[in-house]
């Protein structure tokens, strides 16, 4: 069944119930991406959508297409066994204006560490969680047997802190993933107050922080039941390297550090994240490239039909109804966002945009939207 025939059947009746189908998609033998999976899943796109891996754009991830350029790395980086005095801390510490951190082997690893390291007590907590917004945070809480309380992501900051009574920890990705929502640094602190006083924490995941962050919560995760963490892999683009710091008051970073144990951090990795860290002129300049480059993409949906609603340096968020008929025709075209499929706590179908790396992929964008724009106001007329 060819694309064009598919959304001309039985997607327009889903389409017109408001809502869109992911089973309906699959049970006509269309490909379709887990939305639940990350982004970057780009092999599997082309498996699924019969187009060679190199004719991808790939756009799903959120990561800076034109990431820091580390260069040729040493001979002895990749012999010799990393050290601790290597100056990659020290780097860190004056970029992140904090000396409270460990680094980690990915961000990632302390997301599912990190229910092992709050609940000694191994009581069931109530932990919040913003949906949609970056899976793992949930999944890491409920595999520990903690009961999740869904939190929609647009809920308004007084709702919220009512709910702070019911909570043991709140998990706060902020600019959030996908949606772009930013809380403000006073907000967070107040929170913290009101879950520190009973015992609770909350957890901050500033993943996508780097572009701006003045509302970063770093300077004060010194704190007892605040947690903070930081990634190389968004705004640095060095997803690769697997590297991210946790920033808390120091006995649970004595925990982790204890749990990581020697040479958690490859040599090469600690290597090109001290130049990264260093490059005050690099930092700057991609700040204010990002920042230009998110209105250009803003723009390019604006004007194929999709109005952007949340937005960071980094990526568009766009909510739509017709949401997999896009995701879908896209990849047909060989360009790949992600999907977020409807639900009853984070509403609508929604889109996830990243970055092109260069003009050849703002034009190809360009075209993709267009081409598609018109298939689907036919399909829906």
């Amino acid at each position: 069944m060819g694309f064009h025939t598919f959304l001309g059947g039985d997607i327009g009746v889903v389409h017109g119930m408001g809502r869109l189908s992911r089973e309906l998609l699959e049970s006509s033998g269309f490909p379709v991406l887990s939305s639940a999976e990350h982004g970057g899943q780009l092999r599997k796109a082309a498996d699924l959508f019969n187009i060679p891996l190199n004719d991808w754009l790939d756009l799903s991830t959120g990561i800076n297409p034109n990431g820091y350029p580390v260069g040729h790395i040493p001979a002895e980086v990749w012999q010799r066994l990393p050290e601790e005095n290597d100056g990659l801390e020290l780097a860190a510490s004056r970029y992140y204006q904090s000396e409270h951190f460990v680094a980690l082997p990915g961000s990632q690893w302390l997301i599912q560490s990190l229910p092992s390291f709050i609940n000694a007590g191994a009581s069931k907590l109530k932990v919040g969680v913003f949906e949609p917004s970056y899976f793992e945070h949930a999944k890491a809480w409920r595999d520990s047997g903690h009961q999740l309380i869904p939190l929609k992501h647009d809920l308004p900051e007084d709702e919220i802190e009512r709910l702070l009574i019911q909570l043991d920890v709140l998990v706060v990705v902020n600019p959030n993933n996908p949606t772009g929502r930013i809380f403000q640094k006073n907000t967070l602190l107040k929170w913290h107050a009101v879950l520190q006083q009973k015992g609770g924490y909350l957890v901050v995941d500033e993943a996508f922080m780097d572009a701006d962050s003045t509302n970063s919560l770093v300077p004060d995760a010194h704190q007892a039941g605040l947690v903070v963490l930081r990634s190389l892999g968004k705004f640095f683009g060095l997803a690769g390297v697997r590297l991210g710091f946790v920033f808390a008051e120091q006995g649970l970073l004595t925990e982790v550090k204890n749990r990581l144990g020697p040479w958690s951090i490859a040599h090469p990795t600690r290597w090109a994240a001290k130049q990264a860290l260093e490059d005050r002129g690099w930092q700057n300049t991609t700040r204010n490239t990002l920042k230009a480059e998110s209105e250009r993409l803003i723009n390019f949906l604006e004007v194929a039909g999709l109005n952007a609603s949340g937005a960071t340096p980094l990526f568009v968020w766009v909510e739509s109804p017709v949401a997999t008929q896009w995701h879908q025709s896209l990849a047909q075209q060989g360009i790949l966002v992600r999907l977020f499929v409807a639900s009853s706590v984070s509403g609508s179908a929604s889109l996830r945009f990243g970055l092109p790396a260069d003009e050849q992929g703002w034009r190809r964008l360009e075209s993709a939207l267009d081409y598609s724009s018109n298939e689907i106001m036919k399909t829906n007329r």
